[in-house]
């Protein structure tokens, strides 16, 4: 498989924003950092590192500030590599059910695996203590988001059986290299198998708390809901909060409206269990999901990263509909359609993923 060579999609964003969105390449496990999807709601903050400071408070036993020397000198380095994936990876699909207002299109782009290297969120609450009232880490960027009128960073929070686990890394390092900026520099959380609302760029606070975070974007944003409110459309906070990303699969090539010769084709894609569990099968249907054959993991990734799948089909002329599921060891299937998957701001888009192309 070749790597896409293309020049990097502007995707317009609601908030005012535009984000950079790069093709994943196909045959890299771990992404290129120039092919690495940005995301952000605000403008991308300036920070001097030599005077940045980490606040980490709350329900800790001694509350601390970090410089950058001082967090690498308390804590270990530590190496994770992960796949960082949107919320709303695939949310185009929704689109034939009804439209989402102010909601970014996405289709399979905003995914990409690094190799994050950083002080484990673990040691730094080694450090600092965790008072036994603790339940739930809060972050908070230093970048400036702007909703109902407040200004503020942007934020979320996970729960501390997560937080203690080991592999959520506080990264200064992208694939062996300083962390870029758009990537948050100079510190971004990673919190691997989590949406990656819950890695959040640019960090300056840590706050250990009893309740989960009321950052906008944890308590009204980023929230599953599968019933619209009349009064607000776009409010989901009546719904549950995301957390885990769900068993995913997609074709990556041939990309829908492609025109490919008969005969032997090659298919291939990516494809990731939920909860860090290992895959067990990937099956790929060329005639819309009525028969199915076995892909073959090309790369296979382990933990926290996306595996590499690939196989030949023989195709006549004419329109086909190539269909992608994937199993893992946590047995719970890939719905066949988005109508089980649909929700009002339309996150977590896990329904067999489908590519219509043309034969020639």
């Amino acid at each position: 498989m070749k790597p896409t060579a293309k020049c990097p999609r502007l995707v317009h964003d609601p908030d005012g924003l535009n984000t950079a969105v790069w093709p994943v390449p196909g045959n890299h496990l771990v992404t290129p950092i120039d092919h690495f999807f940005t995301r952000s709601h605000a403008p991308v903050p300036q920070i001097d590192p030599s005077t940045w400071r980490l606040e980490v408070g709350g329900l800790v036993q001694s509350a601390t500030s970090f410089s950058l020397e001082e967090l690498r000198r308390a804590c270990p380095q530590r190496h994770v590599t992960a796949t960082l994936v949107c919320a709303g990876l695939r949310r185009n699909e929704f689109l034939a059910l009804g439209p989402l207002p102010g909601e970014l299109p996405w289709g399979p782009e905003p995914a990409g695996t690094g190799r994050w290297t950083g002080v484990s969120l673990r040691d730094l609450l080694d450090v600092v203590g965790v008072a036994k009232e603790a339940r739930h880490v809060e972050f908070v960027g230093l970048d400036q988001v702007e909703r109902e009128g407040d200004q503020f960073g942007f934020g979320g929070s996970i729960d501390l059986p997560k937080a203690l686990g080991g592999d959520v890394i506080l990264a200064s390092e992208l694939n062996g290299r300083p962390l870029p900026v758009v990537h948050g520099f100079p510190v971004r959380a990673v919190v691997p198998g989590w949406i990656g609302a819950r890695s959040v760029k640019w960090l300056g606070r840590i706050t250990l708390l009893e309740e989960p975070s009321p950052n906008y974007f944890q308590r009204k944003a980023y929230r599953m809901q599968r019933e619209v409110d009349p009064q607000d459309s776009r409010d989901v906070s009546r719904g549950a909060a995301l957390s885990e990303i769900p068993l995913n699969s997609v074709i990556l090539h041939p990309t829908p409206a492609h025109a490919v010769a008969a005969g032997r084709v090659k298919v291939y894609g990516w494809a990731m269990g939920s909860g860090g569990c290992s895959l067990t099968a990937v099956e790929l249907s060329s005639n819309g999901g009525h028969d199915w054959t076995q892909a073959r993991i090309a790369t296979g990734g382990a933990g926290w990263t996306w595996s590499l799948w690939e196989t030949m089909l023989d195709l006549a002329r004419g329109r086909h509909t190539l269909v992608v599921r994937a199993t893992d060891t946590a047995g719970v299937p890939q719905p066949p359609n988005t109508s089980a998957t649909w929700n009002v701001k339309g996150y977590n888009n896990n329904a067999w993923h489908q590519a219509t192309i043309d034969v020639v």
